[in-house]
């Protein structure tokens, strides 16, 4: 659906930012763009971080009172590596008033429902785990840019006690953004992702990593063209998010990796035996699998274009 459900009254008057970096900044400067919002306040360990944001209208104000901030806001956007999610959720917990949504914005989902568990009791119906699949290679407020997630999807892994109205709510914002809203339980989540998004991160920051150990890195990288930096462009990401979203979701990419150095093997079998033909033939099924991803895509793209669901 196309982005026109912009009112003349906002849908929240007050919306706070814990973390006001490239997903967290982005969301803000969307839901502005949409006019879907009144004040946003900005939280963030770097006092940096979010002079920066209020320089760039990412945030209108910001705070280190987690009382203050949280006092009569209507959502909550936890865009902290994810490791942080169950403290963040146990300090806003005293001050959440009863109609106050809180979200967040994590790569894996079955820590991060844990950790609401744990921290929210009584409060974990509000509380809706969501997942934007977007991003860049650059990280902070810097890096925010407001059609971040235009024609993306967006995961919410809604909990049991979740109502309708709070998931839609949540799922009305995102659109605001221009997202494209997808459900999956937080276990379907974590499977997904580990294998198309948190093993190639893996994948990406071992290969660079091996040729800097290199002694001649230097000229490694000197040839190293536009097919390498394609690979390697997530490797650009967040050390520290990417660091927490490995241990967060250990077992599954761990199947995965498994899975991975099998084909990897295989490989180097066909390579050692010389054997054209075993080499081809996954080449060729890599091949005919990835065009067919990338038609679907542009199908889907121009679906939304057209103003489809």
């Amino acid at each position: 659906m196309k982005n026109d459900e912009t009112s003349v009254r906002p849908l929240f008057n007050k919306v706070v930012l814990i973390g006001v970096g490239l997903i967290g900044g982005s969301f803000a400067l969307s839901l502005k763009k949409a006019n879907a919002v009144t004040h946003v306040v900005g939280l963030d360990r770097h006092l940096a971080s979010l002079e920066s944001a209020k320089q760039l209208n990412i945030i209108d104000s910001f705070t280190d009172d987690t009382a203050s901030a949280v006092l009569d806001a209507d959502l909550i956007v936890i865009a902290t590596p994810v490791a942080q999610t169950e403290k963040i959720l146990s300090a806003i917990y005293p001050y959440l008033r009863a109609n106050t949504l809180v979200t967040d914005v994590g790569s894996t989902k079955a820590d991060v429902v844990r950790a609401a568990r744990n921290a929210l009791h009584e409060k974990i119906a509000q509380f809706v785990p969501a997942h934007p699949i977007a991003g860049r290679e650059k990280n902070g407020p810097e890096a925010a840019i407001d059609d971040l997630y235009v024609g993306k999807k967006v995961v919410i892994t809604r909990l049991a006690e979740n109502s309708d109205q709070v998931v839609e709510l949540l799922a009305q914002a995102w659109r605001l953004c221009g997202a494209i809203i997808h459900y999956l339980s937080h276990k379907e989540h974590d499977q997904v992702f580990a294998s198309v998004s948190h093993l190639p991160h893996l994948l990406a920051y071992a290969l660079v990593d091996d040729i800097a150990a290199k002694p001649h890195v230097d000229r490694l990288f000197q040839y190293a063209a536009s097919g390498f930096r394609d690979f390697t462009r997530i490797a650009g990401s967040s050390p520290e998010m990417w660091r927490d979203i490995s241990l967060a979701n250990r077992d599954a990419i761990l199947e995965e990796l498994d899975s991975y150095s099998a084909k990897l093997k295989q490989l180097r079998a066909s390579l050692e035996a010389n054997d054209s033909a075993a080499l081809e033939a996954i080449y060729s099924r890599a091949q005919t699998a990835r065009l067919n991803w990338i038609t679907a895509i542009e199908a889907a793209e121009a679906q939304y274009r057209d103003g489809g669901d």
